[in-house]
């Protein structure tokens, strides 16, 4: 595995494309390949990602906004699924679920998204320590 470059903040910071393109569906998503990612208005760094097709939404959370202190490691392999040659090309989202109790984060399946072509994945992580279901500030 290949630690994160450095400037994979920075890539992270610039307004993704609004085109991402997976390349296989994302887990209970099926048959769905095709989303629009809108930033939400007034709410750094969260996204709505919007089949194109369907009637589906998920709200995302950069990971790399606010203080997350979320630093997965993505192998050469995983990278190379979107075509991206460094974590420097990388968007690196997960999935945010709001609830009564709170928001909370699955950090076991990130969303990487290559920054200039918007081709995706999920990544399902070996990484026990990251929670399917944690609480944003808990």
């Amino acid at each position: 595995m290949t630690a994160p470059h450095p400037s994979a903040a920075a890539a992270a910071t610039e307004a993704p494309r609004t085109d991402v393109e997976f390349v296989a569906p994302m887990h209970g998503l099926s048959p769905y390949t095709t989303f629009r990612l809108e930033q939400i208005e007034g709410a750094d760094g969260l996204y709505a990602l919007r089949a194109t097709d369907a009637d589906v939404r998920l709200f995302l959370l950069d990971a790399h906004s606010g203080d997350v202190g979320y630093a997965p490691v993505f192998s050469d392999d995983v990278r190379a699924e979107i075509g991206a040659a460094d974590a420097s090309d990388l968007l690196v989202f997960v999935v945010a679920n709001p609830s009564d109790e709170g928001v909370f984060l699955n950090l076991r399946a990130p969303i990487i998204v290559h920054a200039q072509t918007g081709l995706a994945a999920q990544v399902i992580l070996d990484d026990q320590s990251y929670p399917i279901r944690a609480r944003l500030g808990g």
